[in-house]
């Protein structure tokens, strides 16, 4: 079955333009004008993409983005007319996995899709959900980061495609043209700060010392190496 592509927007142009476009790539879509009427449609379907504008009439999108990549498990892409660099970083923070700005080209939206859902089966070399490492544990069936104490903290759909790239390759350099590679989106500076972002939220749920991590390194000009020590179980 193919995908299932949820598109909200205010402006039914924009929600016909999308829908359109997705359906001519083979995709399945539903439309929706306001935040109430697709957290309802949320109880009985499961999205595997969703695109989020900002400016909806009855909620703040960026609120909804959070939920969406905590709770739902999607890819979350923002389609906005909000092109302010604090927007982008603002959203990217609360665990969109892409920004694009309108106006846009819907062949843009379309690639940027096939990149955010092929990126999974890239990434998840392991056929398990659960890894350990150093104290921690990884549950990327519930996006849960457990410690030695028992506590968890949640961490988004975008968080764990990073941090299963790491888990998949320890104490291996991964450079940003990898990881771009595999995880997806256009590379630029968009990309870097997007990854920025999210090693940054990593580290700290991972209660790492931002000045000196133990397991999330960077390696200047060159990419990020994860020190830790993995057992997939």
């Amino acid at each position: 079955m193919s995908a299932l592509i949820t598109i909200l927007d205010d402006e039914p142009a924009i929600r016909d333009m999308l829908s359109e476009a997705l359906t001519e790539a083979g995709y399945q879509t539903k439309t929706f004008g306001r935040a109430s009427d697709f957290e309802a449609a949320l109880r009985s379907m499961t999205p595997d993409v969703c695109l989020v504008d900002l400016g909806l009439p009855d909620r703040d999108g960026l609120s909804l983005v959070h939920r969406l990549a905590l709770e739902q498990g999607a890819t979350v892409i923002i389609i906005s007319g909000r092109a302010q660099v604090q927007d982008r970083v603002t959203g990217l923070e609360l665990g969109a996995d892409d920004y694009i700005i309108k106006p846009f080209d819907p062949a843009e939206v379309v690639a940027r899709i096939r990149a955010r859902l092929r990126s999974p089966k890239q990434v998840s070399a392991q056929a398990t959900n659960t890894a350990s490492f150093n104290g921690w544990t990884a549950h990327f069936d519930r996006y849960a980061l457990e410690d030695e104490a028992g506590e968890e903290t949640t961490f988004s759909h975008a968080e764990g495609e990073v941090l299963r790239l790491f888990l998949d390759s320890p104490k291996r350099l991964i450079t940003r043209a990898q990881m771009q590679e595999s995880l997806g989106g256009a590379a630029g500076e968009s990309f870097d700060r997007a990854m920025d972002v999210r090693i940054s939220r990593l580290r700290t749920k991972l209660k790492e010392d931002p000045k000196n991590p133990r397991l999330i390194k960077t390696i200047y000009g060159a990419g990020y190496i994860f020190l830790g020590d993995v057992t997939w179980v």
